[in-house]
């Protein structure tokens, strides 16, 4: 290896360092991506659009499976939504208070909400501005249990 200090080491194949996961994408383990566009469709009217300004579906891997958003990178966000799964999955057990049902996040201009719909998938819910985290917490819980019902109702793929 050399010690030239402009020039970067490289990592080696054959890294002794474990891998933390398969580098190819996985496919959900509760459902597919038509299952999960058709129970999106199927809510979006009943989800509260005063309160929820988008909905994204993504795999714990961070790819999208289906959204109805506007303004935003959808690829971007489902990526985001996985490492904050996976970090409020680490902080909760580092804390001691149980498996993550949540993560949220406030900005100046809306919330964000990451919650599991099962194993394999996450619900991204977009809150608008000047929507309490009390208000936000609530529609986006009932939009949750709304998905996951909708899911529930379907016959799984063969």
């Amino acid at each position: 290896m050399r010690s030239d200090p402009e020039v970067l080491p490289l990592r080696r194949r054959g890294s002794a360092l474990p891998a933390a996961r398969p580098t190819a994408p996985t496919a959900p383990a509760g459902a597919d991506a038509t299952t999960m566009t058709e129970a999106l469709r199927e809510i979006h009217g009943r989800i509260d659009a005063i309160t929820i300004s988008g909905v994204l579906v993504a795999t714990r891997d961070g790819l999208v499976l289906c959204g109805v958003t506007r303004g935003i990178e959808d690829h971007g966000v489902a990526a985001m939504a996985a490492a904050a799964a996976g970090l409020a999955a680490q902080f909760t057990a580092q804390a001691n208070v149980g498996g993550p049902r949540a993560a949220f996040f406030e900005g100046d201009a809306g919330q964000v909400g990451v919650f599991p719909i099962d194993a394999a998938t996450l619900l991204v819910l977009l809150g608008e501005r000047d929507t309490t985290m009390g208000m936000f917490n609530v529609a986006a819980k009932q939009a949750l249990a709304l998905l996951q019902d909708a899911i529930a109702r379907r016959p799984s793929p063969a």
